[in-house]
């Protein structure tokens, strides 16, 4: 007995860390209302060369449009948060280094209002987030090395009338903070 009383003493002050995934390889989350994930498999092909599909219509995540697709890269440890869209879903990749992407549901008619979702994807496990408009959003290198994220939207960006709404990265609008490296 003296050993399991050992490790309460050595846990006492600890945190358990809670599920972060399923037995599936699903996250446990309940997602916010209209966001959707597909996590592409890489496919390693003969010449050694990684193949991955970024966006298919037939995934069926949402029923937009591609009407612009560009790429940011992100300096290690660096946050571009928090930004919202009035008419634009942002369809967010993440392929190469690691990128956490955390969605905050604030709208005032939604079934998930309050409700926080956090991923994390890159070369190791890429994925496709689907964030629709009115998802406050941001997204943090977390990787020592830049990481490329690629934006899928249905709605281009409009230069004289951008739909662009943002919140500094230290809102107390929503409940999360991200770790300054």
């Amino acid at each position: 007995m003296r050993g399991a009383e050992e490790a309460d003493s050595l846990l006492a002050h600890a945190t358990k860390d809670g599920q972060s995934i399923t037995v599936d390889w699903v996250h446990p989350q309940e997602l916010i209302d209209g966001v959707a994930l597909k996590e592409p498999k890489n496919v390693c092909k003969a010449s050694g060369d990684v193949l991955c599909e970024i966006f298919r219509a037939d995934w069926a995540l949402d029923s937009g449009t591609v009407d612009q697709v560009f790429q940011s890269t992100l300096l290690p440890g660096s946050i571009t948060a928090w930004h919202a869209h009035r008419l634009t879903t942002d369809r967010l990749f993440v392929s190469s280094g690691l990128i956490q992407i955390v969605l905050y549901d604030d709208r005032s008619d939604s079934a998930t209002r309050g409700l926080l979702n956090v991923f994390r994807y890159g070369t190791a496990r890429p994925g496709l987030v689907v964030i629709p408009p009115g998802i406050w959003h941001g997204v943090q290198n977390i990787s020592d090395m830049p990481a490329l994220l690629l934006n899928l939207v249905d709605k281009a960006y409009q230069y004289d009338d951008p739909d662009h709404w943002r919140l500094p990265p230290d809102t107390d609008r929503i409940p999360y903070s991200f770790k300054r490296r």
